[in-house]
């Protein structure tokens, strides 16, 4: 290993302008010749003097304003609860200590559909399909939350 086979590891340094021809961006530093862009005080948002996209797009309104609090549920398949012991309680707390679900949002919910099998007894303390119901029940447990 030589020091003139050595990476560089200097920062480019900034551009120094305005210091007069011997700079080498004498002159218009670098802005080449007039137009709006050699001039001060453009901001980023002008258009050339269209409309700008800002006034174009229609204001938030109606429906879909509040998108974000009416976030679907998360779902869960039955036959995903047969990793809990017989007899335990199934909620939002259970379902994460047991890996099921991860990252809740404030809003979020989580809602069990009939897909699979359940051979364990479960208390389950979420909302249910009428399927998931089905098979909750027949496995012998109990639902106790209105859908």
């Amino acid at each position: 290993m030589n020091l003139s086979g050595l990476t560089k590891i200097k920062a480019k340094s900034k551009k120094r302008v305005g210091l007069g021809h011997g700079s080498g961006r004498g002159k218009t530093a670098g802005r080449g010749q007039k137009g709006q862009k050699a001039r001060t005080d453009v901001p980023l948002r002008f258009e050339g003097g269209a409309l700008p996209l800002t006034k174009r797009l229609p204001f938030l309104r109606g429906k879909d304003r509040n998108k974000s609090l009416n976030e679907k549920p998360r779902i869960l398949n039955v036959e995903a609860l047969n990793v809990f012991p017989k007899g335990s309680v199934v909620d939002q707390e259970s379902l994460t200590k047991q890996g099921l679900v991860r990252d809740m949002g404030k809003y979020e919910t989580i809602k069990i559909l009939g897909d699979g099998e359940l051979q364990v007894a479960l208390t389950v303390k979420l909302p249910v399909s009428k399927g998931a119901a089905e098979k909750i029940k027949g496995a012998g447990g109990t639902i106790e939350v209105e859908n």
